[in-house]
């Protein structure tokens, strides 16, 4: 990426994880994204963990709705993620479902599979030998999801919260799934409260974290918001 954000940076001893947190349409993963290009760091997707896990489920008939039958299969798929932030992917079984994975049927089912502890025990571990097995190649990672500075890598050494109204939250997601003629923004914003109100265990806010609010916030604003934090911890390390 040029501009304002150009130039990796490392953390002296540590690495550099940075958590992005925050609900569904406050601007997560276009942050996150921008944020590892031009940091030079790679970019891990939760959700889209989650969303794979969801959307096996649901192609094999099992009944999301029924903790029990998710648990039990909850194994089974082989879920593989790219941590390039340009070519960000996921595949289920070898099959790419990067686009699958982004349907409405599956954003309506996700928060019933992501809240299963079985679901959460295996992903998690995954999220977790991830950013280990980055941090040991690399200069470091931007991870995203619900649960990031609290649960996945609450060590993280940036940490950052987005939030946005529900209304710009409904805007954003219903232009995300314009191809789709029942999308209105008043029944996306119905399905965002109903999915809050599910996640609302796995979204907690870490102590440490920034708060951003990104309602009126262009996506270059919030990076250099996050970019700005990454590289002041950087320094911090390097003045010790």
């Amino acid at each position: 990426m040029d501009g304002p954000y150009a130039g990796s940076i490392a953390l002296v001893t540590d690495c550099l994880i940075i958590a992005v947190d925050g609900p569904a349409g406050s601007g997560k993963s276009s942050a996150a994204r921008g944020v590892a290009r031009g940091l030079g760091l790679r970019y891990l997707d939760t959700g889209a963990m989650y969303r794979a896990l969801t959307w096996w489920m649901l192609s094999h008939g099992v009944p999301v709705s029924n903790p029990a039958a998710v648990a039990i299969h909850a194994q089974e798929p082989v879920i593989e993620v790219s941590t390039d932030p340009g070519h960000p992917s996921v595949s289920v079984d070898g099959a790419d479902v990067t686009a699958q994975i982004r349907t409405r049927e599956v954003s309506n089912a996700v928060s019933a599979v992501a809240s299963v502890p079985e679901v959460r025990a295996r992903l998690v571990a995954m999220q977790r030998a991830i950013i280990a097995r980055t941090c040991a190649d690399s200069g470091g990672i931007v991870a995203e999801g619900r649960d990031i500075g609290t649960a996945v890598a609450p060590q993280a050494p940036v940490k950052v919260y987005l939030t946005a109204s529900e209304t710009i939250r409904a805007e954003r997601r219903s232009a995300d799934l314009a191809a789709d003629p029942a999308v209105t923004v008043a029944l996306t914003r119905a399905e965002q409260q109903r999915r809050d109100r599910a996640d609302a265990a796995q979204m907690a806010k870490a102590p440490d974290a920034v708060q951003i609010d990104t309602s009126a916030l262009g996506l270059d604003e919030v990076i250099r918001v996050i970019d700005g934090l990454a590289r002041e911890r950087a320094d911090a390390a390097w003045s010790r």
